[in-house]
Parts: C-alpha cells; sequence; structure tokens
C-alpha cells in the first residue's frame, strides 16, 4: 500500500496511529496483522494535499473524518479555510518585504563593489542584520511547509 500512496511504511503507520486511517488488527498466527480499507489510498493523498498547503495532521484529521463518514461541515470547514488563507497571504507579506528588503542591499551592496568605493557601510551591525532577515526568511519558508 505504502507504493501505491507514494510514501513510506513507516508513515502509514504514524497515520494509522494516529487515527487518520481506517483500518482494524487481525491476527495471524503468532503476528498481529493490520488491515487497511480500500479508501486508505485516498485517504494518504488526501493528507498529503493538505500537509502542502500547510495543515497539520492534528488539523486535518476532524475533516477527513467528517468527508469519509458523510458528516462534512461546510461552514466548519470555511471558516478553517478562510483562516488558512489568511495566515498564508500574512506570510507571503512578510516573505515579499524580507524579499525586497535583502534584494535592495544586494543591489547596493553590487554597486559598492562595482564602483570600487572603500567606505564602512552606513548601516551599524550590517551583517548581523543582514543574519537576522536570513533566518527569518528561512523560518518564514519553513512555516510554510507541511509537518
Amino acid at each position: 500500500m505504502a507504493t501505491q500512496a507514494n510514501t513510506t511504511k513507516d508513515t502509514i503507520r504514524h497515520y494509522d496511529e494516529m487515527g487518520l486511517l481506517n483500518s482494524r488488527k487481525r491476527q495471524a498466527g503468532s503476528r498481529l496483522c493490520t488491515e487497511f480499507h480500500p479508501e486508505c489510498i485516498e485517504r494518504i493523498k488526501m493528507i498529503k494535499s493538505a500537509q502542502a498547503i500547510g495543515f497539520t495532521l492534528a488539523e486535518f484529521k476532524s475533516h477527513l473524518n467528517d468527508h469519509f463518514n458523510g458528516t462534512l461541515n461546510i461552514d466548519k470547514d470555511l471558516i478553517t479555510i478562510s483562516e488558512k488563507l489568511a495566515e498564508a497571504k500574512r506570510q507571503k507579506i512578510e516573505i515579499i518585504n524580507t524579499i525586497n528588503q535583502l534584494s535592495a542591499w544586494y543591489a547596493i551592496l553590487e554597486e559598492i563593489k562595482t564602483d570600487n568605493i572603500s567606505f564602512i557601510y552606513p548601516i551599524l551591525n550590517f551583517e548581523s542584520e543582514l543574519s537576522r532577515l536570513y533566518r527569518r526568511l528561512i523560518y518564514l519558508s519553513q512555516a510554510a511547509m507541511p509537518d
């Protein structure tokens, strides 16, 4: 099933432990085996899609189970999606601002290099500020990635 769902056995085990998959345990000789419902591949694909757009497994669990139980609450889902969308837009603005600042600094440094200007850059702690912005950019890009 892992191959069909384009994931790993460990991921399937983790999803099953979290209650995201429809499975049952059965005895096979001296071993305990897990049998998965055929819908599990579709569930895994939905989980992966949700993670790709910023949902955590815990956030998506309720929606996933409601979807397969036929008890989807559209109003609740619209509110959740709206909140995720607002957060993504806020992060996008922060990233764009960071990119613009870094681009401006890059252009200034390129100009200084090209003109061979040898003076002390007027911004105190330039390296620490650039490092802070770089760490912030890394943080924002990781925060936008799924679990």
